[in-house]
């Protein structure tokens, strides 16, 4: 299974990690201390996909592969598990989860192989003595990604609205909620926020709805908010004022002119 580059690269963490002569860093670590790493490489791998820097991508993918095999080395330190036996265990899960390719299961339709795999998963989850849908869904996961992997997980059961107006009916009615607590004459902070995350669950469904992951939706409104402010930074530059000597009139003509510089 493993190839010459894995060898050397698994050889490469063990000297990092060796007491005699290694890298101080790479020893004062643990599994909790590089869990920020990891999500920051998961980050980046994206970041580099998103931006389709093909060329940039094997760097970045590499780097990911450095956090496992790092997870990998500790787990053999001290005596739970090596990277034959994570490579081992994916390998089952893969073929397990995959009979209609490694098994009997053959020709089967989309939704009968989509079926199948939650079937499956169902059947782990329970071995695992987790009877909830929604056990297993980490916490530590970014909170829109989390929200809506809690509601594809509950709409599986049919907890779900039926269609697209309903989840924009609520949309509308979070809504109301939130302006109902911020315009009384002296607002409570924590309902107020508690009203907001109702909203922004609610938003998520509508993007399930949609097929728009709402994580990867949110960072391309990033990037589009960011991209158009520098050019409005960049046209009161040219004005000869400061930003603050602008009204706010003068600044979103000036984000106009940065939309409509976008649409050409």
């Amino acid at each position: 299974m493993q190839g010459s580059n894995l060898d050397r690269l698994l050889q490469i963490m063990a000297k990092l990690r060796d007491p005699q002569g290694g890298c101080p860093w790479d020893l004062a670590q643990d599994f909790k201390s590089i869990v920020p790493f990891t999500l920051e490489e998961a980050y980046e791998v994206a970041d580099t996909i998103e931006r389709m820097a093909w060329d940039e991508l094997p760097d970045e993918l590499g780097d990911l592969l450095f956090q496992v095999v790092f997870y990998c080395q500790l787990g053999k330190e001290q005596g739970r598990f090596d990277f034959e036996q994570v490579a081992g265990r994916i390998c089952d899960k893969l073929t397990h989860r995959h009979p209609h390719v490694f098994g009997e299961l053959k020709n089967l339709s989309s939704e009968e192989i989509k079926s199948n795999w939650e079937q499956l998963k169902a059947e782990e989850r329970a071995e695992k003595d987790m009877h909830s849908v929604l056990d297993n869904i980490p916490k530590s996961l970014p909170a829109l990604s989390r929200a809506a992997k809690i509601q594809k997980r509950v709409a599986r059961v049919g907890f779900d609205w039926d269609n697209t107006a309903d989840v924009v009916a609520k949309i509308h009615e979070e809504v109301d909620e939130v302006l109902a607590e911020v315009n009384v004459p002296q607002p409570d902070n924590a309902r107020v926020q508690d009203e907001m995350g109702d909203l922004l669950f609610a938003v998520v469904n509508l993007a399930r709805h949609l097929g728009i992951e709402p994580e990867q939706a949110l960072r391309q409104g990033n990037d589009k908010f960011e991209r158009r402010f520098r050019q409005v930074e960049q046209l009161a530059s040219q004005s000869g004022r400061e930003m603050t000597e602008h009204t706010l009139d003068q600044l979103e003509a000036y984000w106009q002119q940065a939309k409509a510089k976008e649409a050409k």
